[in-house]
């Protein structure tokens, strides 16, 4: 087993027993809610007479349901002003903290949390969404649980779970012009596959991630889950410190020194064990785009889809499913691909840095004719600092929607969502089946500046082009 290493540490430190199954009573230093998954947990409580164990350690936005066009109260949906309502409710009740929209602070919880200065080093993490794993970029434990586990959170402030093997993928040298942390986390995916990181937490390491800023270490974290590990994390050093320092909740003053001090202690050793270890060098990643139904089905841009020959056995089932779905065939490039809608936004690429690069290629360009695209910032605070940089007019005047903060198409639990057959090159991080609100809809998953590539040329393209 590993030794030595930054989850090792925050493991063992935040344990408050082994229970009689042999799982782990892991205590939450953080817990994040949102309207989708909260109100069936805060309702078992009410069945049971039970409070928020710990109400100050729980936040709440709403993300997912919210409309990004018109986000006037009632929404048209009736479903989900239902459930924003039971969060007002619910967060009212048990005196927890609430961002909702027009607070200034609303936005996507993963986008949010680091934002505010709530995600630090050291910290357990817990939220009812599979992309918990992204505050893992803070050098925190993060996990996504379901809506019994957040039941649990709330009662009792901790969690019965096994303890995960450490992976440390070491991923080195400067990265080419035109790839970003979104083809690392993606061509990582798709080397070790979905299944991959089952059992494990992934430690991210090596120059590559010691010189990407902390939103695109985000990036790679929010995405560990799409290998199969249940976390991931990079260990917090100076970047991590630049961020923090100053936000709303970060330690102030001599606080702050005693905070980095420990957050120091709680790295991985030099000499740390772990139970498996991969080298990745940067230079040999490409612009990569999703051609299949899984994040692991992935090519770099001037790559051809993959022929069943060419891959692993167990991988071909899924890649004939993939072939019929997407309706491509093998051996056919992906460049050229027509596209239908473009997305960028999600809390894999709706942060400030990801609209900037998405904003370089259609600065001076405009979206192909036919082509529905739209720019989704992922909080409150995003979309007000790109509109001071006037990100929001580079993209209107490109062509391109400019919208309100949330979840939208990345998971079409709103107005947001595909129709029929279209085709999306999307910054999320899914491609699943009707993942994108239609059930035939297909979904390319790439960087924001290859969506926005995409965009303008109407068809799936190099950025290297345009840059």
């Amino acid at each position: 087993m590993s030794k030595g290493t930054l989850f090792d540490k925050v493991w063992d430190l935040h344990t408050v027993g082994t229970l009689p199954s042999g799982l782990t009573q892991l205590f939450i230093g953080l817990h994040l809610i949102h309207e989708v998954t909260s109100p069936q947990a805060f309702a078992m409580l009410r069945e049971r007479d039970l409070k928020v164990l710990f109400p100050e350690r729980t936040v709440a936005t709403v993300d997912h349901i919210v409309p990004t066009e018109n986000q006037a109260r009632p929404f048209v949906d009736s479903l989900a002003e239902e459930m924003i309502q039971a969060l007002e409710k619910s967060c009212q009740e048990n005196n927890i903290t609430f961002y909702n929209i027009g607070s200034g602070s609303q936005g996507i919880v993963h986008v949010i949390a680091p934002e505010l200065g709530l995600t630090q080093p050291g910290m357990t993490i817990a939220c009812g969404d599979s992309h918990t794993s992204s505050h893992g970029a803070f050098g925190a434990i993060a996990f996504g649980i379901g809506t019994s586990q957040v039941r649990d959170v709330l009662a009792a402030q901790t969690l019965a779970l096994s303890k995960l093997k450490v992976r440390k993928i070491e991923v080195n040298g400067a990265l080419n012009p035109g790839v970003y942390a979104k083809d690392v986390i993606l061509h990582i995916i798709r080397t070790l596959g979905v299944k991959g990181g089952v059992g494990y937490a992934y430690e991210f390491a090596g120059t590559t991630f010691e010189q990407m800023n902390m939103e695109e270490r985000m990036t790679v974290c929010n995405m560990a889950i799409e290998g199969g590990a249940r976390c991931g994390y990079v260990n917090p050093d100076q970047v991590t410190y630049d961020y923090l320092k100053n936000r709303d909740f970060a330690p102030k003053n001599a606080d702050w020194e005693k905070a980095v001090a420990w957050w120091e202690s709680i790295r991985s050793e030099a000499d740390a064990e772990y139970d498996d270890a991969i080298v990745f060098d940067a230079a040999e990643i490409s612009p990569t785009v999703t051609w299949g139904i899984t994040p692991g089905q992935g090519i770099g841009v001037n790559q051809k889809v993959p022929t069943p020959d060419e891959l692993l056995e167990e991988d071909r089932f899924i890649a004939e499913e993939a072939y019929r779905y997407m309706d491509l065939f093998p051996g056919q490039p992906i460049q050229g691909t027509k596209i239908d809608v473009c997305f960028i936004g999600s809390c894999t690429n709706g942060r400030i840095s990801d609209l900037r690069e998405a904003a370089k290629i259609a600065k001076g360009r405009h979206v192909a004719e036919g082509v529905k695209a739209f720019v989704v910032p992922g909080s409150e605070r995003v979309k007000k600092e790109a509109e001071a940089e006037g990100l929001d007019k580079i993209f209107q005047e490109a062509g391109f929607e400019w919208r309100e903060p949330g979840c939208s198409m990345c998971l079409a639990m709103n107005p947001d969502k595909l129709q029929g057959r279209q085709i999306s090159a999307s910054s999320s991080n899914r491609n699943f089946k009707g993942r994108q609100g239609s059930s035939s809809g297909r979904t390319l998953l790439m960087s924001p500046a290859m969506v926005a590539t995409a965009a303008i040329k109407g068809e799936v393209a190099d950025v290297r082009e345009l840059l």
